[in-house]
């Protein structure tokens, strides 16, 4: 505990020190800035002001992380690039903020940092001063009374190494947490601008989204088009010539009009076997027949893969998440059975709040490359194509993926898909 004491003081008085520095800069800066303020008109300023205002945001930058560092909280989030241009930089809120704790800070820190020196160094200094009183050449004092002789010299200089211990161990970190609480206030946004910055976020956010799901739509009907142009209309085609034929030899060759119409029964059946699939793959009819629950369970059963389903209580859930839900499982299954050389899978699907949980999970090999890897990667996992398509689906309805698949397995996809708007 000792030790712990003496290293925590330690910082405390580190930090405080740091401040007396950066405190006499921010003393030269205030009139610098004042100055290249008044030199506006001439052109000087307009050259020298956005250099001293980036500065200063960059100092902003760096007190507001010690200072988180000293309370214990996370590091604020990574700072855009300061603007180049004077009007967009005076605008900035953290060259604002900047602004209004440099003067604080010029004010403060170098007495913050007085006291660190203080807390550091005085008992040392304390110590050697009482051990050799007799052999300076001023008069050795302790606690501003003048030593006449070694009792003094010992009652008075173990009086004032309690006084400076007290200082190092309780009066410094007291006022360094203090200090850093002050210039954390100062420099952290205001919950007016974390609000605007949520809702910028969110904005750009959603503008991704929305191309995303427009790109994946154009996609979807693209392939939908190359599917029936290339497979069911070919055999449509192939239908009708069939049948003029049969009709032109009913009168002449009535057996062979009867074959080429039982081949034509046939073709019509792999015909609307093929428009099955199409429909199958725009929305399921199994899951109108049988809920999620069921499609999702007749996937398990389906893969190559021996695989669990749990299905919790999931309540009343909108067709296009059941539908996104579907085909994320469809999708992490086949890629399981493709790639993840797995010898068992999972499925767990519930509903948690407003969202509905999906999570696929196999034993096999991982080393899932988040969808950037072609799907005929090696290293196995469910790396490839198939979580592209995952994520672009499940962004389109503004839910979450998350995907962890360390080398060797095991592979876990995670995702939520909002049931409420």
């Amino acid at each position: 505990m000792g030790w712990e004491r003496l290293l925590a003081s330690g910082r405390a008085g580190l930090y405080l020190l740091a401040a007396f520095p950066s405190g006499v800069a921010a003393m030269v800066a205030l009139p610098l800035l004042a100055a290249a303020t008044v030199l506006m008109p001439l052109g000087t300023g307009s050259l020298l002001l956005p250099r001293l205002l980036t500065a200063v945001r960059r100092w902003g930058e760096s007190e507001h992380r010690r200072a988180l560092q000293r309370l214990g909280s996370p590091p604020p989030p990574a700072a855009p690039q300061a603007p180049a241009r004077l009007r967009e930089l005076v605008r900035e809120p953290a060259t604002r903020r900047a602004l209004r704790a440099l003067p604080v800070h010029a004010l403060l820190g170098p007495a913050a940092g007085i006291i660190g020196l203080t807390g550091v160094v005085g008992v040392p200094t304390t110590l050697v001063e009482m051990s050799v009183w007799w052999a300076l050449p001023e008069p050795a004092t302790f606690l501003g009374i003048e030593a006449g002789g070694w009792g003094f010299a010992i009652v008075g200089g173990l009086a004032e190494t309690a006084v400076y211990a007290t200082l190092f161990f309780w009066g410094s970190p007291v006022v360094a947490t203090g200090y850093a609480r002050l210039l954390d206030r100062l420099l952290s946004p205001s919950p007016a601008e974390t609000e605007a910055a949520r809702l910028t976020g969110r904005v750009e956010e959603l503008s991704h989204t929305r191309a995303e799901a427009l790109k994946a739509h154009g996609d979807e009907l693209r392939r939908i088009e190359r599917d029936l142009h290339d497979g069911t209309q070919a055999r449509l085609v192939d239908l009708a010539m069939r049948v003029g034929v049969a009709e032109q030899l009913v009168s002449s060759d009535p057996d062979r009009a009867a074959e080429l119409l039982s081949q034509v029964r046939g073709r019509a059946e792999e015909a609307m076997a093929e428009l099955r699939d199409v429909i199958r793959t725009m929305y399921p009819p199994i899951l109108a027949d049988r809920g999620l629950d069921g499609a999702v369970s007749a996937l398990g059963a389906r893969c190559a893969v021996p695989t669990r389903v749990h299905v919790g209580e999931l309540g009343e859930v909108p067709a296009s998440v059941q539908a996104a839900a579907y085909f994320v499982v469809a999708e992490a299954l086949t890629n399981t059975a493709k790639h993840a050389q797995a010898s068992s899978a999972s499925v767990r699907i519930d509903r948690a709040g407003a969202a509905l949980l999906v999570e696929v999970s196999d034993d096999g090999v991982g080393g899932a490359e988040g969808g950037t890897a072609p799907d005929s990667a090696e290293g196995g996992g469910e790396g490839g194509t198939g979580l592209s398509g995952i994520r672009r689906r499940v962004a389109a309805l503004d839910g979450t993926t998350s995907v962890t698949s360390p080398a060797g397995g095991p592979t876990l996809i995670t995702v939520e898909l909002p049931c409420e708007s």
